[in-house]
């Protein structure tokens, strides 16, 4: 991989089109934002794509979501990452070239890809539409290798290449820009949403109001549960509202626990910081639930009592299948949801991802890969 600099072009999601429909045996180049290190900063560079297989789709790279899982990885702040990286799995775009086998998509199609690129498509999860947790390990979109030990680049770029099978379709009535960060914002919340029975006659709280708690709320709404934000300040409370929300409480206000004692079925917890775990599960209904979403960095503790005093459960949930992603953007779609995003040229990633850690941003910044 070569730097190189290069000038910001125009804006405009329309230059993300299908090229050729023929299927080519050369790899591409294409021009990609990457870090050398934790602490370098990102630089216009170039990376290569493998030509498209009998099963591949290569597809022009409209716009990528900034997750805060990219800040994680390319600062090195979960383990060991793999340098250089080009960060990135919420990813929207259109079709370019398919190989000679696809059936799923076609040249032109609008598609985007999430936070996997493959999995072993062998063992029982993969079988069970799970990909998520395949047990041989599934493909990260980037910092990850693919089965051949190649390494992997995400979204952060103009164009992909990947198989079919792991190719979402993005329905016409979601923009693109808005469509990207539901590729892990919106399955991250749609999956444990959907699994724990949220709907009609159910009790649902979101914790934090970033880019996952937004979705969150969009769509246990839109799924027909009474909805709560429980958000550290009420800076955010006219979002909320706005967004399906029927109640929004201050954490930092040691009222809240008091007056929501025993309220929720389900408890979805979308942030990364370090929680007072007994004060929320208290809030939870007999046999109700809290799952974690975001993932602190830090070693989380609660008092077992806080469980067995009402039968309650505390669980994560990871993404989604690529069946419930697909389903997940057909819902969306149909009830008119896409993400609140705030769309910024590549010069901007470093400032973004600062404005993250800060929760800065209302509510996804999505990059606009025509400025790479």
């Amino acid at each position: 991989m070569t730097f190189q600099s290069s000038t910001p072009q125009a804006s405009t999601a329309s230059q993300a089109s299908a090229t050729s429909s023929a299927t080519s045996s050369a790899t591409t180049t294409v021009p990609a934002l990457v870090t050398s290190s934790a602490a370098a900063s990102f630089e216009r560079s170039t990376i290569e794509r493998r030509a498209v297989g009998e099963h591949d789709v290569r597809i022009d790279i409209a716009f990528a979501g900034i997750c805060h899982s990219d800040i994680h990885q390319a600062r090195e702040e979960w383990g060991t990452a793999i340098f250089p990286m080009v960060p990135g799995h919420e990813i929207a775009g259109i079709v370019a070239e398919i190989g000679s086998g696809v059936t799923k998509h076609r040249v032109g199609d609008r598609v985007g890809i999430g936070c996997f690129v493959d999995s072993c498509r062998e063992c029982e999860n993969c079988l069970a539409g799970e990909e998520q947790f395949c047990l041989k390990g599934n493909v990260p979109t980037y910092n990850g290798r693919e089965y051949t030990g190649e390494e992997t680049y995400g979204g952060y770029s103009t164009g992909i290449v990947a198989d079919e099978n792991y190719v979402l379709s993005i329905p016409e009535g979601i923009s693109l820009d808005e469509a990207a960060p539901l590729l892990c914002a919106g399955i991250t919340t749609y999956s444990p949403l959907k699994h724990w029975g949220a709907g009609p006659g159910k009790k649902v709280a979101i914790v934090g109001m970033g880019g996952l708690g937004h979705m969150g709320v969009k769509i246990a709404h839109a799924l027909g549960a009474e909805v709560t934000v429980l958000s550290q300040t009420l800076s955010k409370q006219d979002d909320g509202l706005r967004f399906g929300a029927d109640d929004y409480f201050a954490t930092s206000d040691p009222a809240t626990f008091k007056a929501n004692r025993g309220r929720f079925d389900l408890i979805i917890n979308t942030v990364s910081a370090d929680l007072d775990l007994d004060a929320y599960l208290r809030m939870l209904t007999l046999d109700g639930s809290m799952v974690f979403v975001g993932l602190p960095e830090n070693i989380q503790q609660f008092r077992v009592f806080s469980l067995t005093g009402a039968r309650r459960s505390l669980a994560g949930s990871n993404i989604g299948g690529i069946r419930e992603t697909q389903e997940m953007l057909d819902f969306c779609a149909e009830h008119g949801l896409g993400a609140d995003v705030e769309v910024i040229d590549a010069t901007m990633v470093g400032e973004a991802y600062d404005r993250v850690v800060k929760s800065d941003v209302r509510y996804r910044f999505v990059i606009d890969t025509a400025t790479i």
